[in-house]
């Protein structure tokens, strides 16, 4: 299918091969001939409804088109469906393009892929949008109006600024950024033909050509090598759910619906009909092709939810479908993705499949045989939407909102989960990420660094939009780059970016936050209720116990001095990261000391430590060897020395005897004292005990009164300190530090 260099009687050419059933004719147009309509016609095959033809004499690089005459006699100017590269927008062609012999250099990293598995792997993605992940100046392209102005961000159509980076150029920038900064994988904003910059290439016209903006397709090759070669895994993004309306495109591409079955009634884009045998070799030769002739490491199915639902976006009950058994399922979708899913596993094992479903389908990342969809992995969009709520919540109202942290781990294990902070959440009004953070610019900073922390000490994959590392204040702008200026120019952006690479490199040397994360033996809560403080606490599991690490995140500007913990094991631990060190624009509190476990019960657990919890932030702890605390000695208590008596036998016979003499006289003369002694002490125990009511009286009247003045003190100081109080013993609280 497509067109293909051929050699046929001696005669080097093209040959040309299209589907389009129920037409009158397929021609072949394009620079070669003038546009002539009736200079190429092709001839049908006797079935399969394919119409295929030779043009001797073209070139790598001609332009052409098919033209199909409908059976209605409509001329029909079609892009090629299978056509490899294309004519640079606006223009709207194919380009005859020779995608096979590129030389690739990764063999290593594809002989490790082979042999490792990716669920025992650190994923942490940086999702990029070539075109404006950085770009050549920013002054702006195209003509501007009668005025000498261009569109701008609030116009339909911004005008493009500076020029977009080649593959080659971010072969070379961007590998070096993403292998510095320690993330493990790139995914890509589809790189599928698309006429509109701002679909983002999420509507499609060629689905076979990787687009023309940055280069030829080749040149995409050498884009992936040169991540394999530096140690980064590539996914791409792709879109079986739908393609746009234009004319050069799939849409009713033989004058009637063939490659869909209905429009989308929110987006306007044409679903494909997914009960069609020809629709489905289309799309799953189509995901063969990207991983096959691109080397993808991973395939993202964007709108899985739009594809699984037959009234995804229908409003109206007296529209919505139902199928066969009563459901909303389209079945003719599960069936295809279950198709999808199996054919990339049986041929390619070693690559991941991805799927953004945004609702609870159950069993999504499930074998098809136990009823599930196959898919390796899941986007979490209940744990970003959840956390992202949370935390552009003022900080007196947190702990209201407590769940909205802890909810997620009640179903972290029930998919193998992704944690997206993507490019949906910074468009469309939603702000940007650092502009969700309430407080001031400190606290603004500062929340994002606990953002970002605890998606990365979560259970499962991690997912962040280019920008997020720099706190980019504006959102994302598709026509313009990334406003890398701020790291240049601003301090408190440097130091975030400084934040997140550190933070980046802990994940990948951690073994404990990524070999288990998508099994419940990963993770243990040490404390989830503490939503007084906003504090949360929990330990890490890795395959070994001595990789294990313990998580402590507060959530409020309030620092703690002191504050109980238990943990799991015994032993002395170190703080082996705190978000709020000063390098990363935190005020500097944590623990620089050992902190050593004491036998003293708390939160479950037989052993807690005593640590500092620094404000807005979180620090993670790592167990280094036995405990080196030692319980306090017992107060010695000194007996008096009784003198050694140095008898022989015959005194101490006399001795007996005149002390039972003695005895005796005693024994009389006690009897009678007694008596008076009873009648004494009598008498002064009910003076002693008057003086005593009268001295408590006082005594409790003083204590009163100093307790009234306690209370007005301690209620005036309870608007700047903050008690603290974890579940079994009261910690020493200190005000929010100056810089919180």
């Amino acid at each position: 299918m497509g067109a293909h260099p051929d050699v046929q009687g001696g005669v080097a050419g093209w040959r040309f091969c299209v589907w389009a059933p129920e037409v009158k004719g397929v021609s072949v147009i394009g620079d070669f001939n003038n546009w002539d309509e009736k200079a190429n016609p092709l001839e049908q095959l006797p079935t399969g409804s394919l119409w295929q033809g030779f043009v001797p004499g073209l070139e790598q690089g001609d332009l052409y088109k098919y033209v199909i005459e409908t059976e209605e006699g409509t001329l029909l100017y079609k892009a090629d469906p299978y056509g490899f590269f294309a004519e640079k927008v606006p223009g709207t062609a194919s380009r005859l393009m020779d995608v096979t012999g590129y030389a690739w250099k990764d063999a290593s990293w594809m002989n490790r892929r082979k042999k490792s598995d990716h669920m025992k792997k650190p994923l942490n993605i940086y999702e990029v949008h070539l075109g404006s992940w950085k770009r050549h100046g920013d002054e702006p392209q195209g003509d501007p109006d009668e005025n000498g102005n261009y569109p701008g961000p609030m116009d339909p159509f911004p005008a493009q600024r500076g020029e977009y980076y080649s593959y080659d150029d971010l072969a070379v920038e961007l590998v070096d950024y993403v292998r510095d900064m320690g993330y493990t994988h790139v995914e890509i904003l589809p790189v599928q033909e698309h006429p509109f910059d701002g679909s983002w290439g999420y509507q499609g016209t060629g689905y076979y050509a990787a687009t023309s903006r940055y280069g030829e397709p080749k040149q995409l090759m050498h884009l992936i090598d040169a991540c394999h070669q530096a140690g980064i895994g590539v996914i791409l993004d792709w879109v079986p759910g739908g393609f746009c309306a234009d004319a050069q495109g799939l849409a009713t591409f033989n004058g009637h619906m063939l490659y869909e079955r209905e429009i989308h009634p929110n987006w306007g884009t044409h679903k494909f009909d997914f009960g069609r045998g020809e629709v489905r070799s289309f799309l799953v030769s189509n995901v063969l092709y990207w991983i096959e002739l691109f080397h993808a490491d991973g395939i993202r199915m964007d709108g899985v939810s739009s594809m699984l639902y037959l009234n995804f976006g229908v409003d109206d009950p007296g529209q919505k479908k139902f199928n066969k058994y009563g459901t909303e399922e389209d079945l003719d979708a599960s069936a295809f993705i279950r198709q999808v899913n199996h054919t990339v596993g049986t041929l390619h094992p070693d690559v991941m499949m991805m799927a953004e479903e945004s609702t609870a389908w159950p069993l999504v990342t499930y074998p098809a045989e136990d009823g599930g969809l196959a898919f390796h992995y899941k986007w979490d969009m209940g744990w970003m939407n959840d956390t992202l709520h949370y935390m552009q919540t003022d900080f007196p109202w947190r702990p209201g909102n407590h769940n909205l942290l802890t909810f997620s781990i009640m179903y972290a294990f029930s998919e193998n989960f992704i944690l997206p902070l993507s490019h949906d959440e910074v468009v469309h009004g939603k702000c940007s990420l650092i502009g969700r953070m309430p407080g001031d610019w400190w606290r603004q900073f500062a929340g994002l660094r606990t953002l970002a922390f605890y998606q990365m000490t979560h259970p499962g994959a991690k997912l962040n939009f280019m920008g997020n590392e720099i706190a980019q204040f504006i959102e994302w702008r598709y026509y313009e780059s990334i406003q890398w200026f701020l790291t240049e120019e601003y301090e408190t952006h440097a130091k975030h970016q400084q934040f997140i690479r550190a933070l980046n490199h802990l994940y990948t040397s951690e073994p404990a936050l990524y070999e288990l994360g998508y099994v419940q033996e990963g993770f243990e809560w040490i404390d989830p209720n503490n939503a007084e403080q906003s504090i949360i606490s929990f330990v890490r599991h890795g395959d070994k116990p001595d990789d294990d690490v313990i998580v402590l995140i507060n959530f409020d500007p309030a620092y703690y001095e002191t504050f109980q913990m238990g943990v799991p094991r015994e032993g002395n631990y170190k703080e082996i990261f705190n978000s709020d060190a000063v390098e990363f624009g935190g005020s500097g509190k944590g623990n620089d000391k050992v902190l050593s476990s004491c036998p003293e019960p708390m939160h479950g657990f037989e052993d807690s430590i005593e640590l500092t919890v620094p404000p807005l932030a979180g620090i993670v702890l790592k167990r280094t060897g036995k405990s080196s605390y030692k319980p306090p000695k017992a107060k010695k208590t000194t007996a008096r020395k009784t003198a050694a008596k140095k008898t022989t036998t015959a005194a101490s016979t006399k001795t007996t005897a005149a002390a039972s003499k003695t005895a005796t006289a005693t024994k009389t003369a006690a009897t009678k004292t007694s008596a008076a002694a009873k009648k004494t002490a009598a008498k002064s125990t009910t003076t002693k005990a008057a003086s005593a009511t009268k001295k408590s009286t006082t005594t409790t009247a003083s204590t009163r009164s100093a307790a009234k003045k306690t209370a007005a003190a301690t209620k005036k100081a309870s608007s700047t300190t903050k008690k603290s109080t974890t579940s079994a013993k009261k910690a020493t609280s200190k005000t929010p530090s100056a810089s919180a």
